[in-house]
């Protein structure tokens, strides 16, 4: 089980399985990286990418192939996994390979799913969907809650307004803590702009080092991020993926800030 109550939460890797060398050479990179740092590493990647707005769009390898990459990930890398699912039915299949289940932003209401996620007893990582307001993750947790799972993640990954473009409300990671579970940000998918190329989603990758370190200011328990060694050839969000060779220096960095305002909140307490 993930130690993710004591340590900072580093979840990190590719947006999509592009193929089993890079995503297995991504992987090696990140956890020598959290090996010098206090941090819970768990290493991401989705098998199958089924919101993507264009049919033309690259979904990833699929399931059967995707899981068996990930399993090799987990056997060679040894470290945690997380990836996506989007119904019932691929929970079943999943639950042996991943470690955390995640339920993606656009399907964070769907009862069944969740439910199904929640009753594997894994942990359970909530994106909190885009139009939905931060006290109301709260029902999504009572979902996951009923069947007796209290591993659960919460994620910050941007509110929409509509017109191609997500806003951070860090008001939302104070609702949320509020709630008793871990907090994560989404620093990469919060900085996207959907679909705002033509059926392909820009971003911002510039303000994903400042937005982190303000995260890291208001106390949030976690940090979320897709990475890749070339962003700009990513064959899903090439726009706000991280480069790997700046990954360490975003942790360090994060980690001083989460340290300061630690020591704040213990001197304000005395």
């Amino acid at each position: 089980m993930v130690n993710y109550k004591e340590k900072f939460i580093f979840i990190a890797g590719p947006c999509i399985i592009e193929d089993k060398d890079l995503t297995l050479d991504i992987a090696f990179y990140l956890k020598d990286v959290a090996s010098r740092y206090p941090v819970s590493f768990i290493f991401k990647a989705s098998f199958d990418k089924a919101n993507r707005t264009a049919i033309k769009s690259f979904r990833g390898p699929g399931v059967t192939q995707g899981l068996s990459i990930l399993k090799e990930v987990k056997e060679k890398v040894g470290v945690p996994i997380l990836s996506d699912v989007h119904w019932p039915d691929q929970v079943r299949v999943c639950k042996d390979v991943l470690d955390v289940i995640q339920i993606p932003a656009f399907l964070c209401r769907q009862t069944d799913l969740v439910l199904e996620a929640a009753k594997t007893h894994k942990i359970i990582n909530i994106k909190k969907g885009q139009l939905l307001a931060p006290q109301d993750v709260r029902y999504i947790v009572e979902k996951v809650e009923s069947v007796g799972n209290k591993n659960i993640l919460l994620t910050e990954r941007g509110a929409s307004f509509g017109y191609n473009n997500l806003v951070v409300d860090f008001r939302s990671f104070l609702i949320m803590k509020k709630l008793g579970y871990p907090v994560i940000y989404d620093a990469t998918h919060s900085l996207q702009r959907p679909s705002a190329q033509e059926g392909v989603s820009g971003g911002d990758r510039e303000f994903v080092f400042p937005l982190s370190l303000s995260a890291a200011a208001c106390g949030v328990d976690g940090l979320f991020m897709e990475v890749h060694p070339r962003p700009q050839k990513a064959l899903s969000d090439k726009h706000t993926s991280y480069p790997l060779e700046k990954v360490e220096d975003l942790i360090k960095k994060v980690l001083e800030v989460r340290n300061v305002t630690k020591q704040g909140e213990l001197n304000s307490q005395r």
